[in-house]
């Protein structure tokens, strides 16, 4: 524990790729080598940190509600602490998390799409659509806020679609303003009202096709 605390310390002051088991020693005054007792390596590090970090998502989700409102509350509450660590959300996208909380997080998805009616086959199916979904845009808009040329690209965006030819890019011209609209919370909340209602309405194929 004292391991990961200190990893989580110099990961919000510093970012991730300052943590590192030197750094990590320095900060427990002791020697790196040490360490490889608690920790495999730099991935399995970062795990426990992702882990860590996942501690508190379930332990803060609203108690009453429909299903669908605590599936969206909870992966709500996901998305925005990965949000807060776009480094970690990044390392999520390409390794799959084992750890305590992690599988916690998982079951207390799962129970929510079977109280909602959904089969257990698609239920399945859908706990790693809905943590893609909810990942990709942690992934997306937590480098986008730490990123010191977010507000250029975007201003450069929006010139764009704002004066795209009618001729060459008419569903563009025509739609414009929509397409930038809204705030990140509200498009990622409409999102995942339209991966739940797609769930409810459509079930895995009875074989599949490798």
């Amino acid at each position: 524990q004292g391991i990961i605390d200190a990893a989580l310390t110099i990961l919000r002051d510093e970012g991730l790729n300052k943590v590192t088991m030197r750094r990590i020693a320095a900060a427990l005054d002791t020697g790196a080598a040490s360490l490889y007792v608690y920790v495999r390596d730099t991935e399995d590090l970062h795990a426990q940190i992702l882990d860590a970090l996942l501690g508190s998502v379930a332990a803060s989700l609203p108690v009453g509600g429909t299903w669908s409102a605590r599936l969206a509350a909870a992966l709500t509450r996901y998305m925005r602490t990965l949000f807060d660590y776009p480094d970690i959300a990044r390392l999520t996208l390409f390794n799959w998390p084992t750890g305590p909380n992690y599988l916690a997080f998982v079951d207390l998805l799962l129970a929510l799409l079977v109280e909602g009616g959904i089969p257990d086959r698609d239920a399945a199916w859908a706990v790693d659509l809905l943590l893609q979904f909810a990942t990709a845009t942690a992934t997306e808009q937590g480098a986008r806020k730490a990123s010191s040329r977010a507000a250029e690209e975007l201003s450069a965006l929006a010139t764009a679609i704002t004066r795209a030819d009618v001729a060459t890019y008419p569903q563009i011209a025509r739609l414009g303003g929509e397409l930038l609209s809204g705030s990140g919370a509200t498009r990622f909340a409409w999102g995942l009202d339209v991966l739940i209602a797609g769930i409810l309405g459509t079930r895995r194929p009875p074989t599949v096709q490798e």
